[in-house]
């Protein structure tokens, strides 16, 4: 099992825990107070630092229940947290709901925090690329295909 370091930078601020045993995400809280209007954006803290293992990246991204219920949404979703940085992890949420304010409390849920292990890669310039069945074909290419 591999260990994940959590510095708390704030009295209040909540260590990361899943909902559910064998959880992907790690339910990160908010420290502070805000109300995001319909169409604003928000840097929020959760009052925490974290040391993602050497050979990992951090993910913070949007808790599905605040999506669904209130269109609240991580901005840079997933936020990349690289294994060297150690300050403190701030969320950026923005309502995308276009009529109602967002309330956020203190010990709020506001994000989750995934962490994965990234396998180690040797980049390599190369005049052609292998063929795949994509090809170039871009964003909403799979809507294209015969059958798809």
């Amino acid at each position: 099992m591999t260990e994940l370091l959590i510095r708390r930078l704030h009295p209040d601020a909540q260590m990361p825990a899943g909902a559910y045993e064998g959880d992907a995400g790690l339910d990160l809280a908010s420290v502070e107070e805000a109300v995001l209007a319909p169409g604003e954006r928000c840097t929020l803290a959760t009052g925490l630092a974290v040391a993602i293992p050497a050979g990992h990246a951090g993910f913070v991204q949007p808790r599905s229940g605040l999506a669904s219920r209130h269109g609240i949404t991580v901005v840079n979703s997933p936020g990349l947290i690289d294994a060297g940085y150690r300050g403190e992890l701030k969320v950026v949420l923005l309502n995308t709901d276009p009529d109602q304010p967002f309330h956020v409390q203190p010990g709020d849920r506001i994000a989750q925090l995934v962490v994965l292990a990234l396998p180690r890669l040797t980049v390599t310039e190369a005049d052609e690329l292998p063929p795949s069945e994509r090809a170039e074909r871009g964003f909403g290419s799979s809507t294209l295909r015969p059958g798809a």
